[in-house]
C-alpha cells in the first residue's frame, strides 16, 4: 500500500483566547455570511462550531494517516444508536480549550450576545433513544482518549426516534427535526458510497471446475452515502471517527411520470429509498414498520461491511488475515446480520470455500448481549427475511445446519437441546433468532455487568454456554467522566481538581483520594453547596418550563430512563401514592420532589399509560393544599442527553428499582452516583458492584434477589397474597382503579390495576413493595441529618472509578479485540 505523505505546512489556528476571538469573527462573515451586528444566537454558534471543528480536523487527519502508516488492526462498533448529545463544549473540554474559547466568547458580551446562549442554541444529535446509544457514546471518547483506533458505524437519522411532547399528561410524538438548519459537525462524503440490495431472486449455477455458485439478481437497490463525525480524545493528538449511512436513490427523478403529469410516482423510488434513513426504530407494529427496521438493520451493516473491506484491500492483506487487521463488535442483535452478510461477501464474492470463510468470519465479530429477557431477543420471521434477504436467509439455513451438525456430534439423542439451541424458532410460525445467529458467528459474547453475565450462562445461553464454555465472557460497563463530571457538573470537577489534581479525567481510580474528604466538614460544606447550586439551577428550569415551583431543599428522588413495565416507574408511583396518602392523614416525612423522564415507545401502550398516570398524579399530588409544598411529581418531557446532564448534577436520590436479574446493566445509575446520588435499589445490573464499590452502608438495597424473583415464579406467584395483606399497598391500587388521579374518567387506570393483580404483576411490583417502602423510610432517616448525607454521597463518588468507559474499553481491547491501546500526544 502506498504510505500518504505527511501534510504540508498549514496555517496552524492556536488555542489562545485571542486567535479564537479572530477565527470567531472570521467563520460568521466569511463562513456563515452575516454581519455581527444582526447575527443570532444560532449564527454565532454556527460560527463557533467551525472555530472547534477547524481545531480538531489537522489531529483528525493525522490520527487517521497514523493508523495506515502504523498498519494498526482497527476496531469497528457497529450499532444502531450513538447518543452523543451535544458537541461544542464536550469538544472544547476534550481539546483542553474550554476556559480559551469562555473567554474569546465573552467578548461578546459587549454586543449583547450570552455566550450560554450559544451553547443553547445547538440541537442534541438524535442519533439515538437510551442506554444502548449513550453507551456508544461514550465508548467512542474512550477509545479516542486512550489512543485506541476505533470507529463507529451507524445510521444519519434525519429525524431521530421522536421529540416527545406533553399534551393532556400524554406523550406526544413529534418528528425531532436535528438537521433543520445543517450539522456542522459532520462531513459529507458524496465519493463515499456503497450500493446495498434488497428484494430480488438468488440464481444457482455452476462454475467451470462444478463449484456451485449464488449470485443475487433482480434486487432493488439503494445506494448508503457517508457523513463523517469527528471524535476527539480527551488531552491527546487522537481524533477518531464515526462515520454514520444516508440512504440516496439509485435513481432520484423519473422523467417519464413527471412528463406524463403523475408528479408523486415520479419520486416515489427516491423517497422509499430514503425512508430507510429518516427514523430510529420505526413503529414495528405494522408489517411494513417491521420490514423497514430489517431493511435499516442491513443497510448500515451491508455499508459498513463494504466500507471496512475497501480499507482492508488497500492494505494488500490477504483475506484470510482479515481477522487480524479487523474486529468488529455487534452492539446488541442490532446489527448481527452481519454475520450472514460477511459470510456472503466471503463466500460469493470472493470465491472462498465454506469452512475457510466461516473461520474468518467468527475471529472477526464478537457481541455484546443487552437483555436477559426472552422476548426482548431479537427475531425475524422467515417469510419477512424470505423476501427482503433471499440469499441471507439461505446462509443462515447453512450456518444452522452445520452448526446444529455439530451440537448433534456434541449431545446426541437431543432434540430439545437441538431446538432450543437452534437459529430457526419452529415454534412460533418459523422466526430467525438473531442473538444465536450473533453467538454463534462470534469469537466472543459479553455481558455487560457480573450479575448479567452470569444470569447469561444460566439461561438465555445456558445451552451455548455448555457447548463453548469460554465464549462468555463479562465487561462491566462504563461512562466517560468526560462528559458525566467534567462537562455536566464543572462545578463539582473543579471542586475535586482542587483537591486531588486532574489526573482522575483519565484514571477515574484516582477518585478514592477523596474517601478522607468526606469527614472533613469544609469540604463536605462546599460539596453541599455545589449539589445546591445544581439544584437551584433545575429548580428555575422546572418553572420556567412546566410552571411548576419546587423546593431546591426538599430531596430531589430521580428516576430517569425509558419508560418500560421492567424498569418499574409504577413502583415509584405506588411510593408516591403512599407517601402521599400518609402526608394527608397528618403524617410526616422530609420535603421530597420526586422527578421522572423518559420516552415510551410509539406502540407500547402501557408505558404510555404509565406517563400519563405520572402527569395526573403530579396535578393531584401538586395541588393539594393538605400535601403544600411536602411532597412534588414532575415529568420532564423530552428526556435527552442535555437534559440528563441538567438533572443528573441536582439528583439527591437515584431509582434504579428494575425487577433484579431484568437489567442487564444501567449507566445512569453509574452517572448519577457519580455526581453524588445516593442508589436505591435491587440487587440487580450493576448495582451489585456499584453497591460493593461504594460500600453497603452507602447505598440503599431492598427487594427479592434475582434467585429469589425465580424462585417466585417457579412457585406461582400470586400478587393477590400482597394485596390482600398489606393495607397500604391495598389502599394505593384501589385509588388507581377507582379513578382517584382521574375523576374525569375512572376506568383511566383499570388496566394498571389488573396488570399488576389480576394479569399476574409479571414483574413482581407488589412482591417488592414493602421492602421499598422500609428502604425509602431510611433514605427519610438519613436524609434529616445532612452531614451525614453528604458524607455518603462523597464516598459514593470516591467509590465509583471503576465505572469509567475507560476502564471497560481496556478490557474489551485486551480480552476481545487484541489491540494496542497507544495514545497520541496533542500537536
Amino acid at each position: 500500500m502506498k504510505k500518504p505523505a505527511a501534510l504540508p505546512d498549514l496555517d496552524h489556528p492556536t488555542l489562545d483566547a485571542e486567535s479564537i476571538r479572530r477565527s470567531l469573527y472570521n467563520r460568521l462573515i466569511y463562513t456563515i455570511g452575516k454581519d455581527p451586528i444582526t447575527a443570532t444566537d444560532r449564527d454565532w454558534f454556527y460560527a463557533a462550531a467551525a472555530v472547534v471543528r477547524e481545531r480538531m480536523i489537522e489531529r483528525w487527519m493525522e490520527t487517521m494517516r497514523s493508523y495506515y502508516i502504523e498498519d494498526r488492526k482497527r476496531v469497528y462498533y457497529l450499532s444502531m444508536e450513538f447518543l452523543m448529545g451535544r458537541t461544542m463544549t464536550n469538544s472544547m473540554l476534550n481539546i483542553c480549550a474550554e476556559k480559551e474559547f469562555r473567554d474569546a466568547l465573552a467578548a461578546l458580551a459587549e454586543m449583547g450576545i450570552k455566550p450560554e446562549n450559544i451553547a443553547e442554541a445547538e440541537p442534541d444529535a438524535a442519533l439515538g433513544n437510551g442506554g444502548l446509544g449513550r453507551l456508544a457514546a461514550c465508548f467512542l471518547d474512550s477509545m479516542a482518549t486512550m489512543g485506541v483506533p476505533g470507529y463507529g458505524y451507524g445510521i444519519r437519522y434525519e429525524y431521530g426516534m421522536f421529540h416527545q411532547g406533553i399534551d393532556d399528561g400524554q406523550q406526544v410524538e413529534h418528528p425531532d427535526n436535528w438537521l433543520r438548519y445543517g450539522n456542522p459537525w459532520e462531513f459529507p462524503r458524496p465519493e463515499v458510497l456503497y450500493q446495498v440490495k434488497f428484494h430480488g431472486r438468488v440464481v444457482e449455477f455452476a462454475d467451470e471446475h462444478g463449484h456451485k455458485n449464488y449470485q443475487w439478481v433482480d434486487s432493488d437497490d439503494v445506494m448508503a452515502m457517508a457523513y463523517d463525525y469527528p471524535i476527539p480524545g480527551y488531552d491527546t493528538g487522537t481524533v477518531n471517527n464515526m462515520r454514520l449511512w444516508a440512504a440516496k436513490a439509485s435513481r432520484d427523478f423519473d422523467l417519464k411520470y413527471f412528463n406524463e403529469g403523475n408528479y408523486i410516482r415520479a419520486v416515489e423510488d427516491k423517497n422509499d429509498s430514503e425512508n430507510l434513513s429518516k427514523v430510529l426504530y420505526p413503529d414495528d407494529t405494522t408489517e411494513m414498520g417491521r420490514e423497514l427496521r430489517l431493511k435499516q438493520q442491513y443497510f448500515f451493516v451491508s455499508a459498513s461491511l463494504q466500507d471496512m473491506l475497501y480499507r482492508f484491500a488497500k492494505s494488500e492483506t490477504p483475506i484470510d488475515n482479515l481477522p487480524d487487521k479487523v474486529a468488529v463488535q455487534l452492539n446488541d442483535t442490532h446489527p448481527s446480520i452481519a454475520v450472514a452478510e460477511l459470510m456472503r461477501i466471503l463466500v460469493d464474492e470472493h470465491h472462498l470455500e465454506w469452512n475457510r470463510a466461516w473461520g474468518i468470519t467468527t475471529r472477526t465479530f464478537a457481541y455484546t448481549n443487552h437483555t436477559l429477557m426472552p422476548e426482548a431477543l431479537e427475531t425475524w420471521p422467515v417469510p419477512l427475511f424470505e423476501r427482503v434477504l433471499p440469499r441471507h436467509l439461505q446462509i443462515i439455513y447453512e450456518i444452522n445446519y452445520r452448526f446444529l451438525k455439530d451440537v448433534m456430534h456434541h449431545y446426541p439423542g437431543d432434540p430439545g437441546l437441538w431446538q432450543r439451541m437452534s437459529l430457526i424458532d419452529e415454534n412460533k410460525g418459523k422466526r430467525i433468532r438473531m442473538a444465536h445467529l450473533a453467538f454463534v458467528g462470534s469469537h466472543k459474547v459479553n455481558g455487560v455487568a457480573e450479575i448479567h453475565t452470569r444470569l447469561m450462562k444460566e439461561t438465555i445461553f445456558a445451552d451455548f454456554h455448555r457447548l463453548w464454555p469460554d465464549r462468555i465472557v463479562n465487561m462491566t460497563n462504563g461512562v466517560t467522566p468526560r462528559r458525566w463530571l467534567n462537562q455536566a457538573n464543572p462545578a463539582l470537577s473543579a471542586l475535586i481538581t482542587a483537591n486531588i489534581g486532574k489526573g482522575w479525567l483519565k484514571d477515574l481510580d484516582r477518585l478514592r483520594q477523596l474517601t478522607p474528604l468526606a469527614t472533613d466538614a469544609a469540604f463536605r460544606e462546599r460539596f453541599v453547596r455545589v449539589k445546591h447550586d445544581n439544584k437551584l439551577r433545575l429548580a428555575h428550569v422546572i418553572a420556567q418550563r412546566l410552571a411548576i415551583k419546587v423546593d431546591p431543599d426538599s430531596l430531589f428522588d430521580v428516576q430517569i430512563k425509558r419508560i418500560h413495565e421492567y424498569k418499574r416507574q409504577l413502583l415509584n408511583l405506588l411510593h408516591v401514592i403512599t407517601l402521599y396518602n400518609r402526608l394527608r392523614a397528618g403524617g410526616d416525612a422530609p420535603p421530597r420532589t420526586v422527578i421522572f423522564g423518559g420516552k415510551a415507545a410509539p406502540g407500547y401502550r402501557m408505558a404510555k399509560l404509565v406517563i400519563r398516570l405520572i402527569n395526573y398524579i403530579a396535578d393531584i399530588v401538586n395541588n393539594d393544599p393538605l400535601v403544600r409544598d411536602r411532597l412534588k411529581v414532575v415529568f420532564i418531557p423530552n428526556y435527552d442527553v442535555s437534559n440528563a446532564e441538567l438533572i443528573i448534577p441536582a439528583a439527591d436520590l437515584s431509582e434504579q428499582i428494575s425487577t433484579a436479574g431484568t437489567e442487564a446493566s444501567g449507566t445512569g445509575n453509574m452517572k448519577l452516583a457519580l455526581n453524588g446520588a445516593l442508589t436505591i435499589g435491587t440487587l440487580d445490573g450493576a448495582n451489585v458492584e456499584m453497591r460493593n464499590e461504594v460500600g453497603v452502608e452507602n447505598f440503599f438495597i431492598f427487594g427479592l434477589t434475582a434467585d429469589e424473583v425465580a424462585q417466585q415464579y417457579a412457585a406461582g406467584y400470586n400478587p393477590w397474597v400482597h394485596y390482600d395483606g398489606n393495607a397500604e399497598l391495598r389502599q394505593a391500587l384501589d385509588m388507581l382503579r377507582d379513578g382517584y388521579f382521574s375523576p374525569e374518567d375512572r376506568d383511566r387506570y383499570k388496566p394498571v390495576f389488573d396488570a399488576l393483580t389480576y394479569h399476574g404483576d409479571h414483574y413482581l411490583l407488589l412482591a417488592d413493595y414493602a421492602s421499598y417502602i422500609a428502604c425509602q423510610e431510611q433514605v427519610d432517616t438519613l436524609y434529616r441529618d445532612p452531614a451525614a448525607w453528604a458524607r455518603k454521597a462523597i464516598l459514593n463518588v470516591a467509590g465509583m472509578g471503576k465505572f469509567s468507559s475507560d476502564r471497560t474499553i481496556g478490557q474489551y481491547a485486551s480480552t476481545i479485540w487484541n489491540v494496542e491501546a497507544r495514545p497520541r500526544v496533542a500537536g
